[in-house]
């Protein structure tokens, strides 16, 4: 009986298992399935989903100023629409004639061109103004008007053109005094003024730059400006020179 036992070894006397070089086994419960990786589809987490679909419900909104800008430029378009139907049945209605300027007389002192010395010329101009209209009425502004006479390049004088109204059908010689001071005239300048007023025939331009409002039954424009240009030539540079010719144009710019 004695043969058939056998002595247990100590529990200290086990061997431990073998050290392997393999990656150690999974635990129980544990599955390996592999997939393609063609067929492995990325899902997002819940935070990146709530914030794409709220930007893929957020409306576009529309910027204060574009629409103010959009509302501007349609009122203005609106208005201008409405002066030009305005002004056509004005148009129609008055049948307005082309107002006409000219210079009546001319008056020069001031310039004395048997010295070389400097010139301090005054020079008066009538400017005739007609206003050929049945039932157009003209207000000049004398505030921020120009008056220039140049001889060539050379700024002789300048001034201002006074204040004044003309009635329908109506024609008005305007006054307007223009002064220069200390003007000293190039050799050759000097030359050729002494020639030219010794053939009595001295050119001179007269630029004119008046603002001005027009009363059309009861109806009373905005301020416009008009610019008169005249080429004007006379015989010589005394008190009542004689014009010898003239040649006068304007225009009218509505704002």
């Amino acid at each position: 009986m004695a043969d058939h036992l056998h002595s247990q070894p100590p529990p200290d006397a086990v061997k431990p298992p073998p050290i392997s070089d393999h990656k150690p086994l999974l635990p129980q419960g544990t599955y390996v399935i592999q997939i393609p990786k063609d067929q492995i589809y990325r899902i997002p987490p819940p935070e990146n989903s709530r914030k794409a679909q709220k930007l893929a419900n957020r409306k576009p909104k529309r910027s204060c100023c574009c629409r103010c800008l959009c509302w501007t430029l349609a009122a203005v378009f609106i208005l201008l629409i409405l002066l030009a139907v305005a002004a056509g049945v004005l148009y129609l209605v008055f049948r307005p004639e082309k107002l006409k300027y000219s210079i009546d007389n001319v008056s020069v002192t001031g310039i004395n061109l048997t010295s070389s010395a400097p010139i301090s010329p005054k020079i008066t101009f009538g400017i005739r103004s007609e206003n050929p209209n049945d039932k157009l009425t003209v207000f000049y502004v004398g505030k921020g008007s120009s008056v220039d006479v140049h001889y060539g390049d050379v700024k002789l004088c300048n001034g201002v053109l006074p204040t004044f109204r003309q009635d329908a059908n109506n024609v008005t010689v305007i006054p307007t005094v223009l002064r220069g001071e200390n003007i000293v005239l190039a050799r050759d300048v000097h030359s050729r003024l002494v020639k030219q007023e010794r053939e009595r025939r001295v050119p001179l331009k007269l630029t004119v730059k008046a603002p001005l409002k027009v009363k059309v039954g009861a109806v009373k424009t905005w301020e416009m400006k008009v610019t008169v240009k005249c080429d004007v030539a006379v015989d010589r540079f005394v008190q009542k020179s004689k014009i010898v010719s003239q040649s006068c144009d304007y225009r009218v710019d509505l704002w």
